[in-house]
């Protein structure tokens, strides 16, 4: 396999730099030295340097994950279903007796982090891996394969990861989907009934897992929670399809905590009619990040699997949490050019900013191309360049944007900037330029785009 080697800064000596391989879902290794990466890898062909990036901690991943599992295992009084106990499995199930199960939700390419290293953080932590449609499911499927392959592990049996399609499927896609054994959440009995006909052309096939939407209140995908029962019924007369699962979501549980709890009774007293009518579902799922963190301690009759996303990601969708969990990705760039401007100096598009004083200006070589929001500028957003909180002028183009950089006198070009993450004692949270720009966190990761390399810490 063809590997590249990749330098973090202009090449000089003492620069690190990481690994990356052509055609790999895995896009990095750790930074190492130069003398290092060409001794570990002799016949890598250099690239240019890294502009603008995203550094990905996987032990940050894997905190976050536990701090899910154990607000809600707290009360949890259901076993985790052992999703992936079958022999051969490379990746054991990680539920232990008293715990509750995970779908980890990488979808949008992983809240913009990179679904291939959040599936190399996670695999075999997780019972599932939720994902928005099916090309997801897809690339979640071929970064599972590529790490047996990459851990050497062979089994006579074959090892297949559970991927959950979070929202419905199209006609057309459900033949991939039976056929490649993922699950999805059905809403209606039509969705239903054409995946149990899809398993009648598949002789000898075990039962098709499938898990059902019941609408307490989003409104959005679902059966109407009062008219659930009755599907949940006739799924499990159909001898192709198994009701491995039941689920909804909390649309409010950042901000309505009333309506959520009333949101949870609903789905409750749907949970006791289907016990009553003699269904057991392996799956009872109905908290999200806000579900997990702020309720997930409120009673173990909610459920026995958890969806967590934004939280999995490092940022508490309820504040007063935050400092449970620790960010995944830090966004770096590089300082380009610095200059000394006089005072009445005008700076960027549409001269919004004059500077009052003499100033040491910074630019810098990311813009909105690159996902930093336009709508940051004139907001009071700041960068990090030494440890030090430099603010934002004017207007953000579209590759660069320009700093007042007087705390960090010692800046040089070709220094690194953090535009969320930490730098010394301080730190941007993506919660920050949200708010500043309107807007919300998951728009933030999400919005960071393709140029912008993902690397592993």
């Amino acid at each position: 396999m063809e590997i590249y080697l990749i330098p973090l800064a202009e090449h000089s000596p003492g620069s690190k730099w990481i690994a990356r391989f052509k055609n790999s879902p895995f896009a990095s290794r750790s930074s190492m030295d130069e003398t290092t990466a060409r001794t570990a890898y002799p016949l890598m062909i250099s690239r240019f340097p890294l502009r603008s990036w995203v550094e990905i901690d996987a032990d940050a991943f894997r905190h976050n994950l536990n701090v899910a599992q154990t607000r809600r295992a707290a009360e949890a009084a259901l076993a985790s279903p052992v999703a992936t106990a079958a022999a051969g499995n490379p990746f054991p199930s990680p539920a232990e007796p008293g715990t509750v199960a995970v779908a980890g939700v990488v979808k949008g390419n992983a809240y913009g982090h990179g679904i291939d290293l959040a599936v190399s953080a996670l695999a075999g932590k997780v019972d599932f891996f939720a994902v928005a449609n099916l090309a997801e499911a897809a690339l979640v499927h071929k970064n599972c394969e590529q790490l047996v392959n990459n851990r050497g592990i062979s089994s006579q049996k074959p090892w297949r990861e559970r991927i959950l399609l979070l929202g419905p499927t199209l006609p057309d896609e459900r033949p991939w989907i039976v056929k490649e054994r993922f699950t999805p959440i059905v809403s209606t009995l039509e969705e239903a009934r054409a995946y149990a006909a899809l398993v009648r052309r598949e002789p000898g096939k075990e039962r098709f897992a499938v898990h059902l939407a019941v609408d307490t209140g989003m409104g959005r995908i679902g059966v109407w929670h009062e008219e659930a029962l009755p599907v949940a019924l006739a799924i499990r007369e159909m001898p192709e399809l198994e009701l491995e699962g039941v689920a909804t979501h909390l649309p409010s549980a950042d901000e309505d905590r009333e309506g959520t709890l009333e949101e949870l009774a609903l789905w409750r007293a749907f949970l006791l009619r289907l016990k009553e009518n003699g269904i057991s579902p392996r799956f009872c799922h109905a908290y999200n990040s806000a579900g997990t963190i702020g309720y997930g301690t409120e009673t173990a009759d909610n459920g026995n699997l958890v969806r967590p996303g934004l939280m999995l990601y490092g940022i508490s969708p309820l504040p007063g949490f935050q400092s449970l969990l620790r960010p995944v990705l830090t966004w770096k760039t590089r300082l380009t050019l610095i200059r000394d401007l006089p005072a009445g100096r005008s700076l960027s598009y549409g001269r919004t900013f004059v500077t009052p004083r003499p100033m040491r200006v910074a630019t810098l070589g990311s813009g909105y191309a690159d996902g930093y929001f336009r709508q940051l500028s004139g907001t009071g957003a700041e960068v990090l360049i030494g440890g030090k909180r430099c603010p934002l002028l004017g207007r953000v183009t579209m590759d660069q944007m320009l700093v007042d950089i007087s705390k960090a006198p010692d800046a040089a070009a070709g220094d690194e900037a953090v535009l969320i993450g930490r730098q010394g004692d301080a730190e941007i949270l993506a919660s920050e330029l949200a708010e500043k720009a309107g807007t919300i966190p998951w728009h933030v990761f999400t919005a960071i785009t393709a140029r912008v390399e993902r690397v592993a810490k």
